[in-house]
């Protein structure tokens, strides 16, 4: 049976030395690598080891000093391949009337320095815009307006393309639909159910759609952004400066940290940020709308078209992190990761941005914080090959695999129930406070230990 047939799965968590690499075998899972496995009898196991060598662990990292969690192109293709039954809408190519040959080979060129296999119409979209630069400093103004035009269609298309992903799940069958966000809000609250001492969950995203939020209005999450206002939200620098606490009746003091609440940061923009001016605003786009153009149309956006649209088509380089707003959303990953005791848990992300790489890279050295890379696959291998190169194996987790990071499987067997731990805990402690007076089936038990006294 082929690889594509039969998929490998990784996995490295806890003590391991090495990743572990196993196969589905019916209903069990048999190991198909060389490595020695402490934890295992056999190289033939079932999903219930698995989910007691990875859901402690896991529940064990969520509960860090400080938790950041990484949403990659993944998990919108696995919540609309679970609403619809296939994945997101991809995107087209850039059609260009001039420099058609020399953008789609410098597209190409920057693909292939990024590790993909070949350009998409975000490489074209940067390579149009620096084009369209230059033609402006050589006062080339025909030139330039011409490709400023097509690039206006282009951008259009891009966001079309953004639009037709969420509209996928919106107008999927309502069963189906609701089953898949139920998986995405059960997903999220296994990361943001954090206990009151600890700091805010951090969540990041490199998508430019709005399913991430689309699932915390459902769980009832609040997301602490930079933008501030109710009827068009302005991009401020004080997003740090915020956060959500209430009083309990009849307590006095500090008051309390509000649960259900994180701090969020898209990091390549949104289709639904708008640069008006000097501003850059986020108006009101329905999730899944049919098009973008008619709701540019409202008052106080100026002469606002899809090309002022903040979906930054530049992650092969980094040097669009030095522009506002990105300068500030990078510094937001940078803040939240590299510090002591912190976790940053990646989902559907294929390490294919060197800009957060480097962000990674350097989190890592601080001895105390770990990273868990959650993959469904790694098809171009970049996600082993940076697991290789940053060389800190001891900091690094891998459930990469259909069997270990399907979304469905994952948030039902791997994933920590945050919801339920406290009151386990309490039970655990009542069960401990039985025990020590009635064990029938511990008689040793009975006895009480030297220097203490009969109960």
């Amino acid at each position: 049976m082929s690889e594509k047939e039969e998929p490998l799965n990784i996995l490295k968590v806890r003590d391991d030395h090495e990743p572990l690499q196993f196969a589905v075998n019916g209903d069990k899972f048999k190991i198909q690598s060389a490595a020695q496995v402490s934890w295992l009898k056999s190289d033939e196991f079932d999903q219930k080891e698995l989910r007691n060598r990875i859901e402690p662990w896991l529940t064990s990292l969520f509960q860090s000093e400080h938790l950041s969690f990484l949403a990659g192109s993944g998990l919108t293709h696995a919540v609309h391949y679970l609403a619809a039954g296939k994945g997101a809408a991809g995107m087209g190519a850039l059609t260009l009337s001039n420099y058609q040959a020399e953008i789609d080979k410098a597209a190409e060129n920057a693909a292939e320095a990024a590790g993909r296999k070949k350009g998409n119409l975000e490489d074209q979209l940067r390579v149009a815009n620096e084009l369209l630069r230059g033609l402006e400093v050589l006062q080339k103004n025909t030139e330039a307006a011409a490709l400023s035009t097509e690039l206006q269609t282009g951008m259009q298309d891009f966001a079309q393309s953004i639009l037709c992903s969420e509209a996928g799940i919106a107008k999927a069958e309502e069963f189906k639909r609701e089953q898949a966000f139920n998986t995405l809000v059960t997903f999220l609250m296994s990361f943001a159910s954090r206990t009151g001492v600890r700091d805010r969950l951090n969540i990041f995203t490199t998508n430019y759609d709005r399913l991430i939020e689309a699932g915390a209005e459902l769980a009832g999450l609040h997301l602490l952004d930079r933008f501030l206002g109710n009827l068009m939200p302005i991009f401020r620098s004080s997003r740090l400066d915020l956060d959500m606490h209430y009083n309990p009746p009849g307590i006095r003091g500090e008051p309390r940290y509000l649960e259900g609440v994180a701090r969020y940061t898209k990091l390549h923009g949104s289709v639904d940020w708008l640069q008006t001016g000097k501003d850059i605003r986020r108006f009101g786009l329905p999730f899944g709308a049919g098009s973008v153009e008619p709701y540019l149309q409202a008052p106080g956006l100026g002469e606002a078209t899809a090309q002022k649209l903040i979906i930054y088509p530049n992650a092969a380089k980094d040097r669009e992190t030095a522009d506002y707003p990105y300068v500030e959303l990078f510094r937001d990953l940078a803040a939240a990761v590299c510090r002591p005791n912190s976790t940053l848990v990646t989902y559907g992300y294929s390490f294919g941005d060197e800009h957060i790489n480097r962000v990674i890279r350097d989190m890592l050295t601080i001895p105390s914080t770990h990273l868990v890379v959650i993959s469904y696959d790694d098809p171009l291998g970049r996600i082993m090959q940076t697991y290789k190169e940053i060389g800190r194996p001891s900091q690094i987790s891998l459930l990469i695999g259909p069997a270990l990071a399907d979304l469905s499987t994952l948030t039902e067997n791997y994933l920590p129930k945050a919801a339920i731990d406290k009151t386990t805990f309490r039970m655990s402690e009542l069960l401990k406070q039985r025990w020590g007076t009635e064990q029938p089936n511990h008689p040793e038990k009975d006895q009480p230990n030297d220097g203490e006294e009969p109960l």
